[in-house]
C-alpha cells in the first residue's frame, strides 16, 4: 500500500482527500499563518451566499445545514489526519460565522432596518459593523471563555464545531444587545 504525501492534490488521494480538503475550508486552512482567520474570512463568503437568498428562513436553514456538514466533515477529517481538532481544519469557522450575523438579519432594528440585500450588507456604510462582528468572533474563538474551551472535549466533529458555535453565540448576543440599544435612525 502506497501513502500519498499530505500535500498531494485531493483528487489524487480519493474520497478521503476530498473530505480533508472540504474540512480545510476548500484550501483556506492550508494557509501557513492564521488559518482560523482565513477560514473565518471564508465564513464571510458563506454569510454573503446565505444573505443572497433574501430569506431569513433560508439563512437559518443554511446555517443549520452548514453546521451539520461541519460536524460530519470535521469529525471525518480528524480520523483521516489522526489528529484532534487540527489547526488546518477550518470548516467549523466557516459554518459558525453566520450565527454571529443572525440578530442583524432577524430584527428590524438592525443596521438596515430589515432584511438586507447582499450588496447593502457588505457596503462601506456597514463595513465597521461587519468588521466588528468578525473581530469579536475571532477573539472569542481564540480566547475561548467558558464554556467555549470546555465544549472542545465533545467527541469528534461535535467538539471541533461546538466551540465555534459557542463563540459565535457570544458574538450574536453582543449584536443583539447592540441592536436593542440603538435608536432607530430611519
Amino acid at each position: 500500500m502506497r501513502l500519498d504525501p499530505p500535500n498531494s492534490s485531493p483528487a489524487r488521494r480519493g474520497g478521503s482527500g476530498l473530505i480533508v480538503w472540504a474540512a480545510q475550508g476548500f484550501g483556506l486552512g492550508r494557509v501557513p499563518v492564521a488559518p482560523g482567520t482565513f477560514g473565518s474570512l471564508g465564513g464571510l463568503i458563506w454569510v454573503g451566499l446565505l444573505v443572497e437568498t433574501g430569506s431569513l428562513w433560508a439563512c437559518v436553514a443554511g446555517t443549520v445545514a452548514g453546521l451539520a456538514v461541519s460536524v460530519w466533515l470535521c469529525g471525518a477529517a480528524e480520523k483521516i489526519l489522526h489528529q484532534t481538532d487540527p489547526g488546518s481544519v477550518v470548516l467549523d469557522e466557516i459554518a459558525a460565522l453566520p450565527v454571529c450575523f443572525l440578530p442583524w438579519l432577524m430584527f428590524p432594528g438592525g443596521p438596515q432596518g430589515g432584511f438586507p440585500e447582499t450588496r447593502e450588507f457588505f457596503s462601506l456604510s456597514h463595513l465597521a459593523a461587519v468588521a466588528a462582528l468578525f473581530v469579536l468572533f475571532r477573539a472569542f474563538d481564540v480566547l475561548k471563555p467558558w464554556p467555549v474551551r470546555q465544549s472542545q472535549r465533545l467527541p469528534g466533529g461535535w467538539g471541533v464545531t461546538a466551540d465555534d458555535v459557542l463563540a459565535a453565540l457570544y458574538v450574536a448576543l453582543i449584536a443583539l444587545v447592540w441592536i436593542a440599544a440603538r435608536p432607530l435612525d430611519r
